[in-house]
């Protein structure tokens, strides 16, 4: 059994200030998010599911980019349908499984809501590059865990 190596005080406090920097930013970007919903009418639930539905999609696949349980994905779901938004479609190949598309109005509200988003962005401050440099870490970082 290898040992445990624990990390440096200077360590440990550098990473607690990094976690505390990304927890922020976190919170900035629901708010944002939350704040730019409620302009069109939506939940921040919903807009989470507009923003994320960049095509043809199971509920599996939506549950996951929206970071949340698949029942909740569909509470979401069902009221975006009811709303005119989203369509469900059989799927092709599986018969159990059915396909998630945005209607023509769906698609307009997106357009419009990803248009909301990018104006005073937490993100905004940063170049292209810099979201980039910054993705990349934040994903190598998810990656380890």
């Amino acid at each position: 059994m290898a040992a445990m190596t624990t990390p440096s005080q200077p360590q440990a406090l550098a990473e607690r200030q990094l976690c505390g920097l990304v927890h922020g930013l976190a919170h900035q970007i629901a708010d944002h998010l939350r704040e730019r919903a409620v302009v069109l009418g939506l939940t921040a639930a919903q807009a989470t599911a507009l923003r994320e539905m960049s095509g043809l999609m199971t509920m599996g696949e939506l549950a996951e980019r929206m970071s949340c349980e698949p029942s909740n994905a569909t509470f979401v779901v069902d009221k975006l349908q009811k709303q005119g938004l989203i369509e469900r479609r059989a799927h092709p190949t599986d018969r159990r499984t059915r396909h998630l598309v945005l209607t023509a109005d769906g698609d307009a509200l997106r357009e419009r809501l990803l248009l909301l988003l990018s104006q005073d962005s937490p993100l905004g401050g940063l170049s292209t590059e810099q979201q980039r440099v910054l993705q990349g870490l934040l994903e190598q970082a998810i990656i380890r865990t």
